[in-house]
């Protein structure tokens, strides 16, 4: 069994390189098939929209892994629990993967390292921000590193970022989704410098307010000009519902990876008005949508039986 949390991403200025784990999760169990084919049984919310064969992501990966390795895949029943929503920007791909990935590390009895496990996922995901705290755990900031010469090859650097306890997370997940490439659709192939100094300087501001919890540098930090003014148009009600997080108490909002969820950053005792004000804001707009409060899942993916 293997047990992946799901993921925000970029949180404002952080695009593309920044993500937190989060206390929603999908479970994986693969085990070898005696019918000598794959099965692939699905449970939970929306289990009738995930593929039962061989296109599923999760078993994509566990095929990818076994290529990595040079060995045959086995045929096995693969079994999934779904907890994070579909399409709603909270990693539900980068679950797959992961689980995916550590299923067949774990049948295959370990032969890549957890380092080689998320160089594998980065490669099949093709962004580190929602993989890496799947994995790993946390708040995570990725880099990539430059070779120095020919020899060598790329590869990432992944830092772990102090989220403070007092930081709780409240999302709201609208019963619309939003694929992740139409949201990249809506984005500019340039940017300019202002636009570049400007996520440059918010994002250390986010990450020194995610390190002590202060609401003055998290409400500045948490902005953003490289993704959220672009796809927000892809969002009804946003600016609705942004307004009511800020006017219930909340330091500031963004969209939770590619989006349609929305993320807001709240002290604990904000937590409950901001959560009814932005089910609310959202249902004036006609939108029915499910918020709650969560935690920051310093685990990561684990790894059972």
């Amino acid at each position: 069994m293997v047990k992946v949390p799901g993921t925000t991403a970029n949180i404002g200025p952080g695009f593309d390189c920044l993500g937190a784990a989060l206390s929603v999760y999908n479970r994986f169990r693969f085990s070898l098939a005696e019918s000598g084919k794959l099965q692939v049984k699905v449970t939970g919310a929306e289990a009738d929209r995930v593929k039962a064969d061989e296109s599923n992501l999760a078993y994509q990966a566990f095929v990818k892994f076994y290529e990595k390795i040079g060995q045959n895949v086995p045929d096995v029943v693969m079994e999934i629990s779904l907890g994070v929503p579909l399409a709603r920007g909270l990693g539900s791909s980068a679950t797959a993967i992961v689980g995916g990935l550590l299923a067949g590390n774990a049948l295959a009895g370990g032969p890549l390292s957890q380092a080689e496990v998320m160089e594998l996922a980065i490669a099949l995901e093709g962004h580190p921000d929602n993989v890496v705290p799947a994995l790993l755990g946390g708040c995570r900031l990725s880099a990539s590193v430059e070779p120095q010469t020919n020899k060598e090859k790329s590869s990432w650097q992944i830092c772990d970022i102090p989220w403070h306890q007092d930081i709780i997370p409240v999302i709201a997940i609208p019963d619309f989704e939003l694929s992740t490439a139409e949201a990249r659709k809506v984005l500019p192939q340039e940017y300019s410098r202002a636009d570049a100094i400007f996520n440059g300087a918010h994002l250390g501001m986010l990450l020194r307010g995610l390190a002590t919890g202060n609401g003055d540098w998290l409400r500045v930090g948490m902005s953003d000009r490289i993704h959220q003014p672009y796809r927000k148009a892809l969002i009804p009600g946003y600016d609705a519902v942004q307004t009511a997080a800020l006017d219930a108490g909340a330091w500031g909002m963004v969209i939770s990876g590619a989006g349609p969820t929305l993320l807001a950053l709240v002290a604990a005792k904000q937590a409950p008005d901001v959560t009814i004000a932005m089910a609310t804001a959202w249902q004036q707009q006609g939108i029915t949508a499910r918020t709650a409060t969560v935690t920051l899942d310093s685990q990561g993916a684990v790894v059972s039986e």
